[in-house]
């Protein structure tokens, strides 16, 4: 049977561990358990919120087995229900900030950078424990940077008619602009959906991880008279750059502030990505990780094909 146990007990009893300790203590789950075949973390308190529902999530999960899977999963659902959840969602560690979903549709594509991959028969796991999909996402794939939307030009004109100017990200401050596009993200992205706020600390965390592999002409801040109201942030998909694979970039990133002003910055920030990247040699982008209902997947739409699908999967308590 599942039991609870100290997170320094989960690392030191579960070998099959994917996660690295120093993200299990950032994530500051409630609490964890453990059984011979399977893990999983769970979180009551600092949760997303859902009209109508108390949440429990339920992350970290690894199982070797159905049966081990199945018993983990209800473990969990009964510790949430004990804590007056209502709804258990999952995989999420913690919050959206972090891992969460699974493939669901794996496509011929292989992973990218920084896309979450899972054991293909993780979402029967799910399945079978009753769970059922709560948010449905998807990335996309673009295979022809030479495609320009003819719309942008008239977007252009109006952005710099208004003050508007588009400039690279400055690795000389480069913590200082990580503070700008935090304050754009946490307006920008307070109504998407299971969103949680994230602290300054932990941004700035998350962020300097992946600085080595920055290219600086790829991660693009929008100002208005000096104010950043959006950003773009791509990344080299080194994933394909490891295995001799078409030079890709990853498009992870896209925020806008709420302003009827910005109407048309993010296709402009995308578009702008986009050919600043074939004139650095790229021949492809990926749209990464939408969630379906997201803007972004109308604008995807113009240059891309889907190519991989997620699912995030609830479970009434």
């Amino acid at each position: 049977m599942p039991e609870q146990v100290s997170l320094e007990e989960m690392l030191q009893r579960y070998d099959g561990a994917a996660t690295s300790l120093d993200e299990f203590e950032r994530h500051r789950a409630e609490a964890h358990l453990i059984a011979p075949a399977a893990r999983c973390s769970i979180w009551w308190e600092r949760v997303p919120q859902l009209p109508n529902h108390k949440i429990g999530l339920i992350g970290h999960f690894e199982a070797r087995d159905e049966p081990s899977a199945r018993a983990i999963l209800n473990s969990a659902c009964d510790h949430l229900k004990d804590h007056a959840c209502t709804l258990a969602i999952g995989p999420m560690d913690g919050s959206t900030w972090n891992r969460h979903r699974l493939v669901t549709e794996i496509g011929d594509e292989p992973p990218f950078f920084l896309e979450p991959t899972n054991p293909p028969q993780y979402p029967a796991y799910f399945s079978a424990a009753d769970f059922a999909p709560q948010a449905t996402y998807s990335s996309a794939l673009n295979t022809n940077l030479c495609f320009e939307d003819p719309r942008i030009d008239s977007v252009r004109r109006r952005m710099k008619e208004s003050g508007l100017q588009i400039r690279y990200i400055k690795p000389s401050d480069f913590e200082n602009e990580l503070k700008r596009i935090y304050s754009i993200s946490l307006i920008s992205f307070r109504h998407n959906y299971l969103y949680t706020p994230i602290s300054e600390a932990d941004f700035l965390q998350q962020y300097a991880k992946i600085r080595p592999i920055l290219d600086n002409n790829l991660v693009l801040i929008a100002e208005q008279n000096t104010r950043p109201v959006g950003f773009m942030f791509t990344l080299p998909d080194i994933l394909s750059r490891a295995q001799n694979g078409p030079p890709t970039i990853v498009l992870k990133t896209l925020a806008v502030l709420p302003d009827r002003s910005q109407a048309g910055l993010g296709g402009l920030l995308i578009a702008e990505c986009q050919k600043r990247a074939r004139e650095l040699g790229y021949t492809r982008s990926i749209f990464a990780l939408m969630h379906d209902s997201n803007a972004s997947r109308s604008i995807s739409s113009r240059y891309a094909t889907p190519m991989r699908r997620y699912t995030l999967y609830s479970k009434p308590l």
